[in-house]
């Protein structure tokens, strides 16, 4: 970024930024400017840790070691010497896809490359120095850091006694709130919130407000999508993303999905073709009807085997639903981290929130023997 653009960027950051402001941030960020909420760093929220040895266990960044299926991969191999064209098509085939899938009608379904842009276009559509954004605590907190740029009020709510999203307290907490956030499973605790009180918040939440609700780890859990409830035409926008149990993190794809109205208030944020490599590997992957159902069970099977070591060797820790879990280390967390990096082990990060845990990603069986192996010694 040259010198003029710095100056703009230091410029908005100073003010109560309006949704007129925002059309500047639009050009500047299409002219190459870093914002705060929205670069790579950001996105990958804290978990780049730099160059690690080759041999090193990577358990911190909630990826699926997997990678894309061969479907994905082949189709992916087969549209890279095509790159040099849009091919737009392509994205119109994931769109009419996942649309089937979901039981939607194909403008219910907005596509972006993974679900960090449409969260961050949520925040800037829906809430404002007058509409607040409510969220888990800990939760994730993309959401929460593009809400306190442009200044809107953060209402952190803590977690009940079971981690599940207390939706009673969410949804009462700002009688202005603009967004109410929910991850489900949750990021980091990967813990369930039950279709019960995903509607209780939409029944009860304040009048003009909207439910994001991030699907991103919902492939990995028995319980089921809640598209039906975007069919239904409520104030709902849901987010999914190709980056978790599909292994498509480094191709990005997602969508959001939502009643046009609503999706409609997330496009003024940015415009331009999604990467055809991505695209392209959703479909396939979209179109393989056993992969979800096989990789939700051999990731479920690591993760057991892996809690059962933790109930045998009495570590701390809240069961999960997803691919990942949060350990307690009965001391500050990022002792944990220090230790289990001189072991070759990369585990996640902590949470305010939380200072005793730590967020671990479950890897494959080989990566999390190695864990165990690290966790034992660092913990003796």
């Amino acid at each position: 970024m040259d010198a003029t653009g710095k100056t703009a960027t230091n410029h908005l950051l100073s003010q109560a930024i309006s949704r007129r402001a925002f059309g500047r941030i639009a050009v500047l960020a299409t002219a190459g400017a870093t914002l705060p909420f929205y670069n790579e760093a950001a996105l990958a929220q804290l978990s780049n840790v730099g160059p690690i040895p080759k041999d090193a266990v990577k358990i911190n960044a909630n990826e699926n070691p997997l990678g894309p299926c061969p479907e994905a991969a082949e189709a992916i191999y087969k549209v890279v010497r095509k790159g040099g064209r849009y091919l737009y098509e392509e994205t119109s085939v994931f769109v009419k896809t996942q649309a089937a899938i979901d039981n939607v009608k194909p403008e219910y379904i907005l596509p972006f490359a993974g679900s960090s842009d449409p969260l961050h276009r949520a925040v800037i559509a829906f809430t404002s120095p007058t509409k607040s954004f409510v969220m888990a605590d800990p939760g994730y907190e993309a959401g929460a850091r593009a809400a306190e740029f442009i200044k809107a009020k953060v209402c952190k709510i803590p977690l009940a006694k079971d981690h599940s999203h207390n939706a009673r307290a969410m949804a009462t907490a700002d009688a202005n709130a603009g967004l109410i956030y929910i991850c489900n499973p949750n990021n980091p605790t990967g813990t369930l919130t039950s279709r019960a009180d995903i509607e209780y918040v939409l029944a009860n939440k304040p009048k003009g407000s909207i439910l994001l609700l991030d699907e991103a780890y919902i492939h990995l859990s028995a319980d089921g999508p809640c598209s039906d409830l975007v069919a239904a035409d409520k104030d709902i926008i849901i987010l999914r993303t190709f980056s978790k149990l599909y292994g498509m993190a480094g191709l990005r794809a997602g969508c959001a999905i939502g009643r046009p109205d609503l999706l409609e208030k997330l496009k003024p944020y940015g415009a331009g073709a999604l990467p055809v490599t991505g695209m392209v590997g959703a479909t396939a992957s979209l179109n393989v009807k056993s992969l979800v159902p096989e990789r939700r069970k051999l990731i479920k099977d690591v993760r057991e085997d892996v809690f059962s070591f933790l109930h045998k060797n009495n570590f701390a820790f809240v069961p999960s639903d997803s691919n990942c879990f949060m350990l307690d280390a009965k001391r500050p967390a990022k002792e944990l981290i220090t230790a289990m990096q001189k072991e070759k082990v990369y585990i996640g990060r902590v949470w305010p929130a939380w200072p005793t845990h730590a967020r671990i990603t479950v890897g494959t069986r080989d990566e999390m023997a190695k864990f165990k192996t690290a966790l034992l010694k660092v913990m003796a």
